[in-house]
């Protein structure tokens, strides 16, 4: 009986994790880039109608983890990663906006 309900605690757990990835407020901040910080808010993204699993999928981010996947310009701008959205068609266009996602300090 205590196997099956500390199973159940941990399911229940693992699920609530992945629901608040990036909580409401909270904002991941990427500092390795030249260009500046680019900070990712999971709260914008979900008011612009994005779903979790359109980008957390086995081909662009397979893990719900800080850092799991290289993310480099070359990348968006071929159409992958944040490219996939960032094309100017379904969201502005990365390659003409750098400063909406690098922010110098």
């Amino acid at each position: 009986m205590k196997k099956v309900f500390l199973l159940s605690v941990i399911i229940s757990l693992c699920s609530l994790t992945a629901a608040i990835a990036v909580p409401k407020g909270k904002v991941l901040e990427f500092t390795h880039s030249p260009m500046g910080t680019v900070k990712f808010s999971g709260e914008i993204h979900q008011e612009a109608g994005v779903k979790c699993k359109e980008c957390h999928n086995k081909d662009t981010f397979p893990k719900m983890k800080f850092g799991t996947v290289k993310v480099t310009m070359a990348e968006i701008y071929a159409g992958k990663l944040c490219g996939i959205c960032h094309n100017g068609q379904r969201a502005f266009d990365a390659k003409a906006n750098c400063n909406r996602c690098h922010i110098k300090q």
